[in-house]
């Protein structure tokens, strides 16, 4: 398999399959990872290219990032931090504020919600960690980058990044035993 320092050199060069490759092996991991931040499929999928952008750019003007991999990541979660300083996205934000004209209540979500409750539960802890937290849990479990790639990424010590990670998961530990506690002990009150 070729490297991808080798795509990105091919691809600084001109090579437009080796742009396609690189392309193919990225998009769904920055994808995932940006809907992960954005919870917004359609914005995660323009920040994608964003970032591919960025990457051609750079190589029209001659340079090559040095690890390619964490700095993909960087554009991408600086892209974030973007938009989420816009006025775009404060506007979005005050739009789904607004509770919505009327209730749907199709039993086919209660069963889709059922069955993905644990994974709603997983992402609702992950909201309530801080940025920081937050950004290198998705980075190592869903994008499964090494600890030096997100110390890159997020240009923090490793110390900082393992201190975070252990934290961070304790406090989602600790969170979703507390969830699942309450869970039971209101379930059983139904039957009393």
């Amino acid at each position: 398999m070729i490297s991808d320092e080798e795509l990105v050199r091919s691809m600084a060069d001109g090579d437009q399959a080796a742009f396609e490759v690189f392309v193919h092996r990225y998009h769904r991991p920055l994808q995932g990872y940006l809907e992960r931040m954005l919870q917004d499929a359609d914005k995660a999928e323009d920040l994608v290219q964003d970032t591919f952008v960025r990457l051609l750019r750079r190589l029209q003007q001659g340079e090559i990032p040095g690890q390619i991999r964490p700095w993909l990541y960087r554009v991408a979660l600086n892209l974030c931090r973007d938009y989420w300083r816009s006025s775009g996205y404060r506007s979005e934000m005050n739009r789904l504020a607004q509770p919505p004209e009327h209730k749907d209540t199709n039993p086919s979500i209660v069963e889709i919600y059922e069955r993905q409750e644990t994974r709603t539960e997983i992402l609702q802890s992950l909201n309530s960690l801080p940025e920081s937290q937050r950004e290198i849990v998705i980075l190592r479990f869903y994008q499964d980058l090494k600890l030096q790639e997100i110390a890159e990424v997020l240009d923090m010590p490793l110390s900082t990044v393992k201190t975070n990670l252990y934290n961070a998961l304790k406090k989602l530990k600790k969170r979703l035993m507390s969830r699942n506690v309450n869970y039971v002990e209101s379930e059983g009150t139904h039957y009393a």
